[in-house]
């Protein structure tokens, strides 16, 4: 993996307001000068549901995409959530691993919470191996996806297999799918390639680390990895609420912390809302402590999806919206309550914060010109001993 020998200056201001020169011929580009990202801080509510949605190779053959667009457009289109179904094999000439690449939103956002089967990622040459359950969190990383698992079956009935966020036997066995996030719309912003398949060395690049002048990370913004069977990821029972606020289920409700809120520069809260089968003990749960029912109040825009099972939210008037499986609900601040919670049911709550109105978006010509510059942008690189070991994920942008 090559570094560019141009030189590189920039300096740090206010949050998100970097300026760049990665090669004389860009000079002037200016990161970023787009208008800024405004959350809805009005009322509202935006269903998605996934009866109606469309699955689509956007990006990759063997990646098929089902994007959350009514909340994305009714939030005046400041934050994304996709879904991300693989749907070919990986031997095939033009599916297998990805290239090596990053992607560089707002604030560098971008989750991952895999929903079944399994992956193998490589982030900034440290190597992670998960399956349902697992949250992964990176700031603008160079990163390359190496494994996943595909069932064999149909588009049809790929589609359709159960999700989870508890690693058990019966999610991991199918086609890996998993949760995805970003800060505004990810064809708007720059998603180099550093190195193309064809130039990877898999004996030295995939644990090379590197660095980069527009990793443009907010304070506290770092890699962030939760394993859904840590001490910090095990459930908590959610306690008794006033009767106006009550969530009904006939079921505990156990919940989840991400706790992406500091990871994420303060951009957004995560949790994980979820009841056991009937008569099973499937969560894996903490023994001590009650789960936090202020994380139902944060975020100017709450966003809800129902992994499995069924959950009801209630308006201010009383509207009852029955949300399934796959189907996505967005709101603004105080819009809606969490009425019900179905058993076996796991929902995943995204609390948008007031830091994300800190950031700009870039321009189109910005965005055409970073994706035009793909490896000169690494300006500092380390190859680790071996690919599982070494410092943390993103050590050289410290």
């Amino acid at each position: 993996m090559a570094s560019s020998n141009a030189d590189v200056l920039f300096s740090w201001g206010h949050m998100m307001t970097v300026n760049a020169m990665v090669d004389p011929k860009l000079a002037g580009l200016i990161h970023p000068n787009g208008e800024p990202i405004r959350l809805n801080k009005k009322k509202f509510v935006a269903i998605d549901r996934q009866r109606d949605t469309e699955y689509r190779a956007t990006y990759r053959p063997q990646a098929l995409y089902s994007r959350a667009d009514n909340g994305f457009h009714a939030n005046n289109e400041a934050f994304l959530l996709h879904e991300v179904a693989t749907d070919l094999p990986i031997y095939r000439p033009d599916t297998g691993p990805t290239d090596f690449h990053l992607h560089l939103p707002p604030g560098g956002f971008q989750l991952v919470l895999v929903t079944s089967g399994v992956f193998t990622f490589d982030y900034d040459g440290r190597i992670f191996y998960v399956g349902p359950g697992a949250v992964m969190l990176q700031s603008a990383i160079v990163h390359r996806q190496l494994f996943y698992s595909w069932s064999g079956m149909s588009t049809e009935d790929n589609l359709r297999t159960p999700q989870s966020i508890v690693p058990d036997s019966t999610t991991m066995g199918y086609s890996g799918k998993f949760i995805e996030a970003f800060v505004t719309d990810p064809t708007t912003f720059p998603n180099p390639t550093v190195v193309g398949n064809d130039h990877i060395i898999e004996s030295e690049t995939s644990r090379t680390a590197c660095t980069h002048p527009l990793h443009d990370r907010p304070a506290d913004a770092c890699f962030w990895f939760q394993d859904p069977l840590s001490l910090a990821a095990l459930y908590k029972p959610l306690p008794l609420a006033p009767a106006d606020r009550a969530i009904k289920s006939d079921a505990t409700i156990y919940i989840r912390d991400l706790e992406i809120e500091i990871p994420s520069g303060h951009l957004v809260t995560g949790h994980i809302i979820a009841t056991d089968p009937r008569g099973q003990s499937l969560l894996p749960k903490s023994s001590s402590g009650k789960g936090d029912l202020a994380a139902f109040a944060k975020g100017e825009v709450a966003m809800y999806r129902i992994i499995r099972g069924s959950a009801e939210f209630k308006d201010d008037a009383g509207k009852i919206y029955e949300l399934v499986a796959g189907d996505v609900i967005t709101a603004g601040k105080d819009s809606i309550n969490l009425a019900r919670v179905g058993e076996n049911t796991q929902i995943l709550r995204l609390g948008l914060l007031n830091g994300m109105e800190t950031l700009r978006r870039w321009t189109p010509t910005q965005r055409d010109q970073v994706d035009g510059l793909a490896g000169q942008i690494i300006t500092q690189r380390e190859l680790r001993s071996l690919r599982v070991e070494g410092k943390p994920v993103g050590y050289l942008y410290s």
